[in-house]
Order: C-alpha cells, then structure tokens, then sequence
C-alpha cells in the first residue's frame, strides 16, 4: 500500500517561515512529478507548486520569490519552504506524487495525494 504523509503546518505570524514535508511509502519503483497544492475554505484546491525527477520547478505566480519547492529522491520526500507569509496563504495544503509502484507482481502507475495539512498565518 502507498501512502504520502505530510508534516510541518501549523500557525504562523506574518512574514513569517514554514517548512512542509511529504514522504511516500510503499513499494514503489519510481517516483515522477511531486507538488503541493493548497485549498483556502470555500475555494477550490490550486496548484502552488511542481517539481520534476529531475529537478525542474514550477511556482504559482503568488508564491514565486517566497516558496521554494525541491526533494530528495533517496528519501521519496519533497518539502515546501514558505517564507514571508501572507495572511492569504492560509489554506489546507496537500502534496502529491505521481509515481510507479507495485501491487502484487504487477507494476502500476498513478497520483497519490497526502491527507493535508493546515496552514494558518495570521497575527
């Protein structure tokens, strides 16, 4: 079974730093794509940002310049860097992992998404 656990939100002042984490477990063979994406209350989920296998990032114009996105393929894990948060920044945030895997003898391929993690940054 493959699973994505996300850490790392919480309440921040701001202007102020968070750093989210997301590791994927299981019996995969590959991982491709990885992101975060946010979801505010009443508003539908938005992408924040991409990352590639091998390394290539793509940001949402609103973050570009605060959130940095990478990972570290040995530990299936990527992480989201805020810094200078905005009130507005405030959402649920989700990764994903668009990743190879097996079930059984058999090699599957499919998105994952993590449970979400609550970002709260207000004064």
């Amino acid at each position: 079974q493959v699973q994505l656990v996300e850490s790392g939100g919480g309440l921040v002042q701001p202007g102020g730093s968070l750093r989210l984490s997301c590791t994927a477990s299981g019996r995969i063979f590959s991982i491709y794509g990885m992101g975060w994406y946010h979801q505010a209350p009443g508003k539908q989920r938005e992408l924040v940002a991409t990352i590639t296998s091998d390394g290539r990032t793509n940001y949402v114009d609103s973050v570009k310049g605060r959130f940095t996105i990478s990972r570290d393929n040995a530990k299936n894990t990527v992480y989201l860097q805020m810094n200078s948060l905005k009130p507005e920044d405030t959402a649920v945030y989700y990764c994903y992992a668009d990743l190879g895997y097996y079930s059984g003898s058999i090699s599957l391929r499919r998105d994952y998404w993590g449970q979400g993690t609550q970002v709260t940054v207000s004064s």
